[in-house]
């Protein structure tokens, strides 16, 4: 997972990026980074972004876009903005680097392509021009086309010519991401979520109304229709979800208490619908307010769910960042809430 001010560095190519806003960051909302860099590869070649729209700001040197047929020449302070689906490339205008600063909407899957690439490329296991091997490419487009793809032939035709090579990739041992580039990337079949944000509130109250799953449908809204627990919450507790999200179904689960360190650290195993294991983090900040850090492995352990997992983390991973932005404009007034009774109490 990537944090603002973290910086990737490509030794074959001599390019430099900057994050400056990231998925996780904006809930998914928006990736904003810088990139000191020559036009080359996949950008200077027509393609699309199918659920993304991009922003192209030139801060240093010049740069020139083609958008729809159109050509410009961006300077210093120009903008380009390209919307979703819309054919375009860029093309260099200069030998030397220049600097812009890229936006893409919603940030999807972008940041853990991008620490691929460069992680690639600092391994060595790139070509002089930078490109990774034809087989490599292959399983990273099988599991990234939504991110980027060429305008032409028809998506369809696309898979399918790529698919024989991914397959091959694949049983070669090459992945679309890898966990020592990226901590967002699962292995095969898992999905793995990290997520960090800022409460105005202090610790004891966050915790307890992330230990409370029966809280759960009074603040993270609308993603929890329903919970019960068979007692307070504890080790050993158990709890019971109904819960949805921006997809097309509804989803039953089981949740046990596996670690419960308030207010510091909440951890749980969870079985239904889908299989996975969640952990709270809980930091006091000097100001009096809670840095919270979740940790979410998801298992796809049906044999179909792994076949498809290429296919479906893009979505899966979008869906998963709508649910948290829910839970980070819920959970602050809710643990303020907490934290008012818990005054009116004591001074009773």
């Amino acid at each position: 997972m990537a944090h603002a001010g973290d910086v990737l560095e490509n030794p074959a190519t001599g390019d430099r990026l900057v994050f400056l806003r990231t998925g996780t960051e904006t809930g998914g909302e928006e990736l904003e980074y810088e990139l000191e860099f020559v036009p080359r590869g996949f950008a200077i070649r027509d393609h699309l972004h199918p659920r993304q729209a991009e922003r192209h700001e030139v801060l240093e040197g010049s740069l020139g876009i083609i958008v729809a047929g159109r050509e410009r020449r961006l300077g210093p302070g120009d903008v380009e903005d390209v919307s979703v689906g819309t054919r375009h490339r860029i093309f260099a205008t200069q030998e030397e680097p220049l600097r812009a600063r890229f936006a893409l909407r919603p940030a999807l899957e972008s940041e853990v392509l991008l620490e691929t690439l460069f992680g690639l490329a600092r391994d060595g296991k790139v070509d002089s021009k930078g490109n990774p091997s034809q087989l490599q490419l292959a399983v990273i487009f099988s599991e990234f086309a939504e991110l980027g793809r060429p305008p032409k032939p028809p998506p369809g035709v696309q898979k399918a010519l790529f698919a024989p090579l991914a397959a091959l990739g694949r049983a070669r041992g090459y992945r679309a991401s890898y966990p020592e580039y990226s901590e967002g990337a699962g292995k095969p079949g898992e999905y793995v979520f990290i997520d960090e944000w800022d409460v105005d509130a202090r610790p004891e109250a966050v915790f307890d109304a992330l230990a409370d799953a029966t809280t759960y449908p009074k603040w993270w809204r609308p993603v929890y229709v329903e919970t019960t627990a068979d007692g307070p919450p504890g080790l050993g507790c158990t709890s019971h979800q109904h819960f949805k999200g921006r997809l097309p179904y509804h989803l039953h689960t089981r949740s046990e208490i596996t670690r419960h360190d308030p207010p510091a650290v909440l951890e749980a195993d969870v079985e239904g619908d889908l299989r996975g294991h969640g952990t709270w983090t809980l930091t006091e900040l000097p100001d009096g307010r809670t840095h919270v850090r979740f940790d979410w492995i998801v298992f796809a352990d049906r044999p179909l769910l792994v076949w498809l997992t290429p296919l479906l983390r893009p979505a899966l991973r979008a869906n998963h960042a709508w649910a948290i932005a829910r839970a980070v404009e819920g959970l602050e007034p809710y643990a303020r809430v907490i934290a008012k009774e818990k005054e009116v109490s004591l001074a009773a």
